[in-house]
């Protein structure tokens, strides 16, 4: 299928953004604290989100669409704010290296699915839902992170933390998938 130059534009523009997010992910150093080690790849993975958002609004005249993308925006800048408030609190602790290795071990499962489906997502011309099937293993990705998370001894101050994560990302995908055609 030939692309329009206005989709190849978008699509270009998620690419870079895609191959941003992974690097930042994929390069964190981890403590052995997996609070902060959580921490240190959300914030990435919720910058991702907002770029993407903030590039399908150059393009959407979906109001619904619209509406998810400037949602997505709000909640990921105010958790990337949360957790960066906590950063002092949580990394006094430390896992054991059992945990450690668990916590690790299904992380990178989840961020390789996660990054497979993002760069397997299908493209079309049209803009919303080439948005719509890039954005949906994006949020299963941070429902997945966290509910891993929460598996193990983290900061107290992180639980609400991932269960608003897990919840407006569940939402959104909802919203997403009821605004997606049948196939």
């Amino acid at each position: 299928m030939q692309l329009s130059k206005n989709t190849q534009k978008y699509l270009d523009c998620y690419c870079d953004i895609l191959s941003e997010m992974q690097s930042q992910m994929t390069s964190v150093r981890f403590s052995g604290n997996i609070s902060i080690d959580f921490i240190k790849q959300m914030i990435p993975h919720h910058r991702g989100a907002i770029k993407m958002s903030e590039s399908l609004l150059e393009y959407t005249t979906n109001i619904p669409l619209q509406n998810i993308a400037l949602d997505i925006i709000s909640e990921q800048r105010e958790s990337i704010e949360s957790m960066e408030s906590i950063i002092p609190l949580c990394s006094r602790g430390f896992n054991p290296p059992q945990a450690q290795r668990m916590y690790y071990d299904e992380n990178r499962k989840i961020l390789n699915n996660m990054f497979r489906c993002m760069h397997n997502a299908c493209s079309d011309n049209s803009i919303d839902i080439s948005f719509m099937r890039e954005m949906i293993p994006h949020h299963l990705g941070a429902i997945a992170m966290s509910e891993n998370a929460l598996r193990f001894g983290i900061c107290r101050e992180l639980i609400p933390i991932l269960r608003d994560i897990i919840s407006s990302q569940k939402k959104g995908v909802c919203q997403m998938r009821e605004l997606l055609p049948e196939k």
